[in-house]
C-alpha cells in the first residue's frame, strides 16, 4: 500500500484538514494511520517546546501515539515560506531526518499521511524540493483545490507540475472554502474535464470543522 502526501494549490486551502479527514476516513476502515507535517513555520512555544497547532493536531489524529518530533522534524516560529524561516537560522531541511522520523511513523501504522507546506512549488532548501521529498518517500500525490475566485488556474498548474513530475497522482479533492462562491458546480465541472486525476470528493463548506465528517466525503481510491 502507497503512502499519501497532501498538496495544495495555495496556503490556507484546507490541507491540514483534508489530512486529518483522510486518517479518519482510513481508520473508519480500520487501519492504522499515522500523519506527518514533515515542515512546519508559524509555531508556539508550549512547554518550553515550539509546537505548531496543525502538526499538533495530525499528532493527535494518529493511531500509534507518535513522538511530536517524528510528525514534524522541523518546526520554525515565523510564519513564513520554509527555506525562508530555515535560512534565517542558518538550518537546512535534511532529508535524511525526514525520511528517519517517517520510517518510525511507517513502522507503527499501515498507513502513513503526509502534509505538504504551502503548495507543490514550495522550495524546502536551497537544494531540496517538494518533488524530492515526496520521491524520497515513495509517495502518491493528493491534490486538494480550495474552491474559491482564482483556484482553476492554480488547480490546474499545479495538476500541470504534478503530472510533469512522474510521481503518482492519486486524485484531487475539492474544499469549499468560501461559502458565497457562486461558481462551484462549473468550476468542478471545468477541473473534472482537464485534470488528469481522478476527482476524489468535494467536501461541503463547515461552520465547525470535523475530521470524522470530512472523511465521509472522501472517495480516494488506494494507489
Amino acid at each position: 500500500m502507497n503512502n499519501f502526501f497532501i498538496t495544495g494549490t495555495d496556503t490556507g486551502v484546507g490541507k491540514t484538514w483534508v489530512t486529518l479527514g483522510l486518517m479518519a476516513n482510513r481508520q473508519a476502515s480500520g487501519l492504522a494511520v499515522n500523519g506527518m507535517k514533515p515542515v512546519a513555520s508559524g509555531s508556539e512555544r508550549h512547554g518550553g517546546k515550539l509546537r505548531n497547532a496543525d502538526a499538533s493536531l495530525i499528532q493527535a489524529q494518529s493511531s500509534g501515539s507518535p513522538a511530536y518530533e517524528h510528525v514534524c522534524p522541523y518546526t520554525f516560529a515565523e510564519p513564513i515560506a520554509p527555506h525562508i524561516a530555515a535560512g534565517k537560522l542558518r538550518v537546512e531541511v535534511d532529508p535524511d531526518k525526514v525520511s528517519a522520523a517517517f520510517d518510525e511513523l511507517d513502522r507503527t501504522a499501515d498507513l502513513v499521511v503526509v502534509e505538504g507546506i504551502g503548495g507543490w512549488r514550495v522550495p524546502l532548501s536551497d537544494e531540496l524540493q517538494t518533488e524530492d521529498l515526496v520521491r524520497r518517500l515513495n509517495l502518491s500525490v493528493v491534490l486538494v483545490v480550495g474552491l474559491r475566485l482564482g483556484c482553476i488556474n492554480h488547480a490546474l498548474l499545479s495538476a500541470e507540475a504534478i503530472q510533469a513530475s512522474g510521481l503518482p497522482f492519486a486524485g484531487w479533492l475539492a474544499n469549499s472554502i468560501c461559502p458565497d462562491y457562486a461558481e462551484q458546480r462549473a468550476t468542478l465541472d471545468c477541473l473534472r474535464a482537464r485534470i488528469p486525476a481522478p476527482m476524489s470528493g468535494c467536501i461541503p463548506y463547515l461552520d465547525k470543522l470535523d475530521a470524522e465528517t470530512i472523511g465521509a466525503s472522501i472517495d480516494l481510491a488506494d494507489p
